[in-house]
């Protein structure tokens, strides 16, 4: 009977704030297809009770997109596509026609645009970390808000006795402070190589920086690497507007199938810039051991290492004609309404003291934000909340959320106020391996890393709303009651 009656609640509940939610944002309406797509293509999700909250992660794939690949798989015959014999020939034409489809789905110009397929957006970072002209004279400038793997191109930088710059970004909202930027974009030497890198969406805050600042960079002289990873999921990026020189992208993070491909987009004159430190399988023409000589192709086989994903390919295509049939407008469009509503009602659940529940790491509205939210639980006296034990609580009613620092230090450790003395001092050992412990003891009394759920393509309110009640489960809940902190653990990124 008590179980009944709660669940009767809930289910009240759900549907009050449901009609509210429709009140204040009325565009959810336009999205009602994605709700028909959920239970005809990702039922499995509601038949486990699943409570997905993890889009930046990884998005979710759609039945249909596996039974497609499968299809193709079981009717055809595909060989490795480095020959000319019929089975390669065959791969090979699926594979030209997926780089079409991705250069369409972007509106890139294939006369102006190269699509190279990499394991991930990381391997798309790499090629050009390990490829650009770095050189003295020259620049590679970054945001405090990027992934490690943009920040790991600075390794390449510094071999070559070229510093990185960080631009920093300023509280609350944890967007770029845009008067260093401009003054370190003009700060320049004409005629060489400088490279600009920043994400057009973060994946700690969910911000989103300006696409204006591609020309902008362009013209002051640098060349501009965008990852877009986060950002194309919900939104569109229109290359035949926006130009930035190179792109990263994983496919996984936008339909969730396949996992293992991601692609640079990359402007033809830019690749001609770049200086392949080896070579491999796949990306010559000829190459020799006795006469110790190689040629590199010229297009893009001289970037797509050794053999491709190549039965996995087709899939790309596959999920990118599933995006276009549902419309990016429509998920951009539900992904706001969502995190508009999870932004305002999770800054109103409040101590009975009037002390915040949770506080987020990012803008509280909707204006340049993706539908990534990040935050930390507080008690009632201002003590946080381990995120792992959040993590862990969550788990138990079949939310999934992510935790640590989401591979973005620099994002990260302004937002839990760490500061730069204190990280000094933690890397102080050269000697000794930190460990994610180690860390904590260096700051303590600081968060090591935070709580982020994210909404996307099959995102309902349910979801949203389930998130809130168990945010309100913490409501005068003191950090004492949790007993010892939870140590230890597999992170995303872990460190500030």
């Amino acid at each position: 009977m008590q179980v009944a009656r709660e669940k009767r609640h809930g289910a009240e509940g759900l549907a009050a704030a449901y009609a509210g939610f429709l009140r204040d944002y009325p565009g959810f309406e336009t999205t009602r297809k994605l709700d028909e797509l959920r239970a005809a293509e990702y039922g499995r999700v509601d038949e486990h009770s699943h409570v997905y909250l993890d889009y930046t992660g990884g998005s979710l794939y759609a039945d249909s997109q596996l039974k497609e690949h499968l299809d193709l798989l079981c009717k055809g015959v595909f060989g490795n596509p480095h020959s000319s014999n019929p089975t390669s020939l065959a791969m090979t034409h699926l594979i030209e026609r997926t780089r079409g489809r991705v250069l369409e789905f972007f509106n890139a110009s294939p006369d102006e645009y190269a699509a190279i397929f990499t394991p991930n957006a990381t391997g798309a970072l790499k090629l050009v970390g390990e490829a650009y002209p770095f050189r003295p004279g020259g620049r590679f400038l970054l945001t405090f808000d990027n992934h490690n793997s943009v920040n790991g191109i600075r390794e390449f930088a510094r071999a070559r006795v070229v510093d990185a710059t960080y631009v920093p970004i300023v509280l609350p909202d944890t967007r770029v402070d845009e008067t260093v930027l401009v003054t370190e974009l003009n700060h320049v030497r004409r005629g060489s190589d400088n490279l600009f890198a920043y994400p057009a969406q973060s994946n700690f805050s969910g911000v989103q920086h300006p696409l204006e600042w591609v020309g902008l960079a362009q013209s002051a002289g640098w060349d501009v690497l965008l990852d877009a990873a986060a950002f194309v999921a919900s939104n569109r990026l229109d290359l035949g507007r926006w130009k930035p020189d190179y792109v990263a992208i994983s496919f996984y993070k936008m339909f969730g199938y396949p996992t293992g491909v991601g692609c640079l987009l990359a402007r033809r004159k830019a690749l001609t810039k770049l200086d392949r430190p080896w070579f491999a399988g796949g990306t010559i023409t000829v190459a020799s051991v006795q006469g110790d000589k190689y040629y590199l192709h010229d297009n893009e086989a001289a970037f797509e290492d050794g053999t491709v994903n190549y039965l996995c390919l087709p899939a790309v295509e596959i999920g990118l004609d599933h995006m276009t049939e549902i419309g990016i407008e429509t998920i951009h469009t539900r992904v706001r309404c969502l995190t508009g509503w999870l932004l305002s009602n999770l800054v109103d659940v409040r101590h009975s003291n009037g002390e915040p529940v949770v506080r987020i790491y990012g803008p509280l509205d909707t204006h340049m934000r993706g539908g990534t939210v990040t935050m930390n639980f507080y008690d009632p006296d201002g003590r946080f909340f381990d995120h792992l034990l959040v993590e862990q609580e969550a788990a138990r009613v079949n939310i999934s959320l992510r935790t640590g620092c989401f591979c973005n230090p620099g994002g990260g450790e302004v937002a839990l106020g760490i500061s730069q003395p204190e990280l000094v001092a933690c890397f102080s050992k050269p000697d000794e391996r930190l460990t994610l412990d180690d860390l904590r003891l260096c700051i303590d009394g600081k968060s090591s890393g935070a709580v982020r759920v994210s909404v996307g393509v099959v995102s309902n309110f349910a979801d949203v709303y389930a998130f809130v009640r168990f945010v309100r489960g913490f409501v005068d809940r003191r950090v004492e009651s949790q007993g010892e902190r939870v140590r230890g653990g597999p992170r995303d990124g872990a460190g500030p």
